[in-house]
């Protein structure tokens, strides 16, 4: 087994008055060259933008963006005439493909939002864009990691890579045992919120692992605790 540490003091961080942005990998004006990805995981940004703040239109290509809500109202549009806005328990995912165009912004004039927004390089460049969102909450279960997108059919939501990903919610301490779902695959790990041990390792909120060269190890988690699992192509 190989492990990578990534605490979450080490992140780039960004005030930009309207965003606040932690960057676990190198990204915009943060360049680390010893984080720029971890196997086809390139991308994995903190965000809070403040009310009715956003990104304004730019361009995307040959990447798969998944963002991920935490709390508030993110707000999508792009150029191929999707606008929606999503919530904490849905997820939306973008294949940029060979070309797209899009917005996200904070949908509430009021409130705070915050979300994970990642990236991922596809298993083929130049496909036809795309984007969904999702509605996980009927797949997540108390105190067990469960799978939120997959290549394979297992759940709705999906990208044009070789991943899958789960989401912990505990509130109880338990070990769990994770099994890559294949071979030549590392999972990367990021707490959201708590504390679990692994490989070793102890780590808190918004602190990342990344293990590969094993086809399975367990994790000890903590009660009162949320993470995120990346499975993806080393």
């Amino acid at each position: 087994m190989k492990k990578v540490i990534d605490r979450a003091s080490s992140r780039g961080y960004f005030n930009h008055g309207w965003l606040k942005t932690h960057h676990t990998f190198s990204f915009a004006n943060y360049y680390n060259p010893e984080r720029i990805h971890f196997g086809a995981l390139r991308v994995l940004n903190d965000d809070s933008v403040a009310p009715s703040m956003g990104f304004d239109t730019h361009p995307h290509k040959n990447m798969e963006v998944v963002s991920i809500p935490l709390k508030g109202y993110l707000r999508h549009g792009d150029s191929i005439q999707n606008t929606e806005t999503i919530t904490p328990g849905d997820i939306q995912v973008m294949s940029a493909g060979n070309g797209i165009y899009h917005s996200e912004y904070n949908g509430s004039d009021k409130e705070q939002l915050e979300f994970l927004q990642i990236w991922v390089f596809p298993r083929a460049e130049n496909t036809k864009p795309e984007y969904n969102n999702f509605d996980i909450r009927p797949l997540l279960k108390q105190n067990e990691l469960s799978l939120i997108l997959s290549p394979d059919g297992k759940t709705p939501a999906s990208i044009k890579q070789d991943a899958w990903f789960s989401i912990g919610n505990f509130d109880m301490d338990k070990t769990v045992e994770y099994k890559m779902h294949q071979e030549g695959n590392g999972a990367y790990i990021f707490i959201i919120e708590g504390e679990i041990t692994v490989a070793g390792e102890r780590l808190s909120n918004r602190d990342g692992i990344g293990i590969w060269e094993t086809k399975s190890f367990p994790i000890r988690i903590s009660k009162g605790t949320r993470l995120l699992l990346m499975e993806v192509p080393m």
